[in-house]
């Protein structure tokens, strides 16, 4: 069993009609190289240089026109889709979600739990927060898609969670901002999550001005299958169950661990 999945790297702005056309002409391309499953940038249909309230004015609820036109597109193309948009919460507020769109419709969300308030950067001015809460997973071609954004990278337990529920591959849309070493922790940090969890990364990230690009598709062994560097691009690569059968014999460090995850306070 295989599935042959895409990571999108391009540099959407604050003009949410040329970004949906770029993510378009983007994912007609992937599919035309195979893809079946293809996963956007954080933030893939409004980016502005700093969280103000531009992402909120921008904002749409998750039955707008975007996500719709976006739906529409993956179902089009036999897709399924995994991007991130800036959804309107209400109250000057947004919550920075990933929408999973199969058939025409969103068949699974997730609103980012850890909220990028580092390296001199605010989301929470405008963003709300999400409470941890069950996976909500995507099946594509038999493999089991969890999805969580940018800066919950940093958070092992995190992507565990979604290891836990029985994910195979995990989506990580980003806009991993450039900074000193910032391209080092999010390699290492990619691979890192793939060896623990003995699952695929997704990981889609922006190209400048605003983010690092470096997408790459990562095997459960921390071995880059699909790799991208700093310009848009696509990545593509093929997702092969036998692999995780074999790393996970090898190398069973999910069902020898001592210890779960459970959420801070529970």
């Amino acid at each position: 069993m295989s599935l042959t999945a895409a990571v999108v790297q391009f540099a959407p702005a604050e003009d949410k009609a040329a970004n949906l056309a770029s993510i378009e002409a983007l994912l007609r391309e992937a599919a035309g190289r195979g893809a079946r499953l293809a996963v956007l940038p954080e933030y893939a249909v409004f980016t502005a240089p700093a969280m103000d309230d531009r992402f909120v004015d921008s904002a749409e609820p998750l039955d707008g026109p975007t996500v719709a036109r976006l739906a529409a597109v993956a179902a089009d193309l036999g897709l399924t889709v995994i991007a991130g948009v800036n959804e309107a919460a209400g109250n000057g507020r947004i919550h920075n979600t990933l929408v999973g769109l199969q058939g025409g419709r969103v068949a699974a969300v997730y609103r980012k739990v850890h909220l990028y308030d580092a390296f001199g950067y605010r989301e929470s001015d405008r963003v709300i927060a999400a409470d941890p809460a069950e996976p909500d997973l995507l099946t594509v071609d038999g493999f089991t898609v969890g999805m969580q954004t940018c800066y919950d990278l940093r958070f092992p337990e995190t992507t565990r969670v979604l290891a836990d529920a029985g994910a195979d591959a995990v989506a990580l849309p980003a806009e991993w901002v450039p900074g000193p070493l910032k391209e080092y922790h999010w390699n290492t940090l990619v691979r890192a999550r793939a060896i623990e969890n003995t699952v695929y990364v997704l990981a889609a990230g922006q190209s400048a001005p605003a983010g690092s690009g470096n997408s790459a598709v990562v095997d459960p062994m921390g071995i880059a299958v699909a790799a991208l560097g700093e310009a848009p691009g696509i990545g593509t690569a093929v997702l092969e169950r036998e692999r995780i059968g074999h790393v996970r014999a090898v190398n069973p460090a999910l069902s020898l661990r001592r210890y779960r995850v459970a959420p801070a306070g529970g």
